[in-house]
């Protein structure tokens, strides 16, 4: 722990956050990705299944090019596009995680980062190796397989670099809560059927809004006082100490110490000379009444 420490340059309560956020991408990326597999090889394509019987929570398996919930781009290069996109957003966020460690900024804040980190992951694996290594899932009968590496759905639909970058999201999550009926005196979307959150979605696209939605709710506790660290009830203003800190620090305590230590050794030769002084049986004759008077000027 301190080896890494010093190699991070920073300290164990800082490198222990880190490893907690470390494990919930994990965490959140292996539950979405063996979600995904499960779909992707045992479900037809718009396969639906209930959820513990209940119509309005069910697993509905479906494919898309583009981004969460579904949103796509009707352009020819927008998939390479959104996924180059995601690729760089991803190295931003992961670079930002080390600098809010760093900074020592409130922890919940820092795992909401984490939890869009590991959602913008998850899709980006989606997009870059599921048309490498499965087949196409039909419509009607035939349930995607792995295949060798680079022998995928892109290989067979001719997509630039075999896929590679061009895979389509799998999702899966599917809660429509309830068909409301639109009043007809309503203006243009009077007399219709509205169905209330229709969007499908993934393990990763939910990471990715439990997040986005934790800083937004929780903002004004995250950056209270600036960037300080929530410890307690009360927040504590002491500034982060870095390990150049601690070593000027140091440093100036052996310093001072030195100089007492120079002092109190003075103090003690300066008594000692002032005892051998007061010891001097010279220094203490008395001058003798016999003594003759050289100031006595006696002129006979």
């Amino acid at each position: 722990m301190a080896f890494l420490c010093e190699l991070f340059n920073t300290n164990q309560l800082t490198l222990k956050k880190g490893y907690i956020v470390a494990l919930l991408i994990f965490v959140v990326l292996l539950i979405d990705q063996a979600s995904k597999f499960y779909i992707k090889t045992h479900f037809e394509y718009n396969e639906d299944v209930l959820i513990g019987g209940a119509d309005w929570a069910r697993l509905h398996f479906v494919e898309n090019e583009g981004m969460a919930f579904g949103i796509t781009f009707d352009w020819e290069y927008g998939k390479l596009l959104l996924s180059m996109f995601r690729v760089l957003m991803v190295v931003g966020l992961i670079w930002y995680l080390r600098l809010l460690l760093a900074a020592e900024m409130a922890f919940g804040f820092v795992l909401s980062i984490g939890l869009i980190t590991a959602g913008a992951l998850g899709n980006i694996i989606d997009s870059a190796f599921y048309a490498l290594i499965f087949s196409v899932s039909g419509y009607h009968g035939g349930v995607a397989e792995l295949t060798p590496f680079g022998q995928g759905y892109g290989m067979t639909q001719e997509l630039p670099f075999n896929g590679f970058m061009h895979g389509r999201v799998v999702d899966m999550l599917y809660f429509p809560m309830k068909w409301v009926h639109i009043p007809d005196w309503v203006p243009v979307m009077g007399g219709g059927d509205f169905l209330f959150f229709s969007p499908i979605f993934n393990v990763a696209d939910a990471s990715i809004t439990i997040g986005v939605l934790c800083i937004v709710l929780f903002q004004r506790r995250f950056f209270r006082d600036g960037f300080v660290q929530q410890t307690g009830p009360e927040q504590s203003t002491t500034p982060a100490v870095t390990w150049e800190d601690a070593e000027k620090a140091e440093d100036e305590v052996i310093a001072s110490s030195n100089s007492d230590m120079e002092v109190q050794e003075n103090s003690v030769w300066e008594k000692d000379a002032e005892e051998r002084i007061e010891e001097d049986p010279r220094n203490n004759e008395q001058p003798s009444e016999s003594a003759p008077n050289l100031n006595n000027h006696n002129l006979l």
